[in-house]
């Protein structure tokens, strides 16, 4: 039986979309017996809504924490000068990318960017507020007995503050432009792959400054968050790199990535190996599993995949180790009622061998992964709420109607 028992909601599905309506929902997680609330990246989307392709690998979104008022972040200097100079800078230039900026602005100028200096407060107040409203957030659900659960997206996107800050550590050219980009070749979710975009990391220069850039990103997440899902763990041992021109992902290729070095490094940042948890799904070779294993990092099961096939599918429910998160489905994926009225006849009658008398589809799934080996399994919201495919989070590969999925109080049964 699982030990632990979470939900998968992010915070724009609150009804508010901001953590304002967070006591709420985790006195709902409290009275449920929940105790892990995991939810998507709190980074400022990119345009498309996305929060795995934000601006900042450091900065909240401000508009889902927002406090009038104000939390000392001298911790956090060494992103927020940046980040706020990056966002005063692109508001003045209309909103163009860094790297359509005039040089001296694009190229870090240190004379111009000196006349900058007065013109950041506005985004250093921003990131405050989101800082203080987070701290009362985390004090509640510790109050609560909720532990919160991270996302952090391996990439980021190439108009980011990041990439602007320092262009030594991503694939860049002298002009500052990418030659290959991320993604992912076809898979279950994409028969062309999914070019995402995202530039891609300069691993020797990384190497070069003792993995700095990487330790300060988990433990800023650490500092949020009591656990951290790697968005695509698999990237740190290779990841598939596309040709920048091409507009789908099939003639991309492996990169090597630095493997266990990284890992031993941000694993410093971590109290206990249980924060850190590896997104590892998909067609994933031996050596990202052994990465993770040699690294005492719990990975994923989706139970959504584990009846295609034999037995001896890695999700299905009986293949589910302790080392693994045991999940109904990921935000990727629709919900358990849209994929049951979609799924094929073997697959139905695989899950119907393990289902009990009087269970439907969502009952069925829920059970299954927190009696699995696991000592956590995970649930969408949209699954306990037994919604259909129109309450699905997102599809991957597409670039519309993503991430706007909200809940009602009314419906949830408060």
């Amino acid at each position: 039986m699982s030990k632990h028992r979470g939900v998968l909601c992010h915070i724009t599905s609150l009804p508010s979309s901001n953590v304002s309506d967070s006591h709420k929902f985790l006195s709902w997680l409290n009275d449920n017996d929940f105790s892990i609330w995991q939810m998507l990246p709190i980074n400022p989307p990119d345009d498309a809504g996305s929060p795995y392709s934000s601006p900042s690998a450091f900065a909240g979104w401000s508009e889902i924490c927002s406090l009038n008022k104000k939390h000392d972040m001298s911790k956090e200097n060494y992103w927020l000068k940046d980040w706020a100079m990056y966002s005063a800078i692109k508001a003045s230039q209309g909103g163009k990318p860094w790297y359509e900026w005039p040089d001296k602005l694009k190229n870090r100028d240190p004379d111009e960017l000196s006349k900058w200096e007065n013109k950041i407060s506005t985004f250093m107040d921003e990131q405050e507020s989101f800082q203080a409203a987070w701290d009362e957030f985390r004090n509640s659900s510790r109050e609560f007995g909720v532990k919160l659960f991270g996302d952090l997206p391996i990439f980021l996107s190439h108009d980011s503050a990041d990439v602007w800050a320092h262009r030594q550590l991503f694939q860049l050219d002298d002009n500052g432009y990418p030659t290959y980009v991320s993604g992912v070749p076809p898979d279950y979710f994409s028969k062309k792959g999914q070019k995402w975009g995202t530039v891609l990391y300069n691993w020797p220069a990384h190497r070069k400054e003792n993995w700095q850039w990487w330790k300060q990103r988990v433990c800023r997440m650490l500092r949020l968050f009591d656990m951290v899902r790697i968005d695509h763990f698999r990237a740190f041992e290779s990841c598939w790199a596309i040709p920048v021109k091409d507009k789908t992902a099939k003639n991309g290729h492996w990169q090597k990535g630095p493997g266990d070095e990284i890992l031993k490094a941000i694993m410093g940042c971590a109290l206990s190996h249980s924060q850190i948890i590896a997104e590892d799904l998909g067609i994933i070779p031996d050596e990202v599993i052994q990465l993770r294993k040699r690294n005492n990092i719990l990975g994923m099961a989706v139970l959504h995949f584990g009846f295609d096939g034999d037995e001896n599918n890695p999700n299905h429910p009986s293949n589910i180790c302790q080392d693994q998160v045991a999940y109904v489905a990921t935000h990727d994926n629709d919900t358990t009622l849209g994929w049951w009225k979609t799924a094929s006849n073997k697959i139905k009658k695989n899950v119907r061998k393990l289902a009990k008398a009087g269970e439907d589809i969502n009952d069925t799934m829920i059970r299954l992964a927190e009696e699995s080996n696991s000592t956590l399994s995970i649930i969408p919201l949209q699954d306990i709420m037994k919604l259909d495919s129109d309450s699905r989070m997102n599809k991957p590969g597409k670039t519309q109607g993503n991430w706007n999925w909200k809940f009602n109080w009314d419906d949830l049964n408060l």
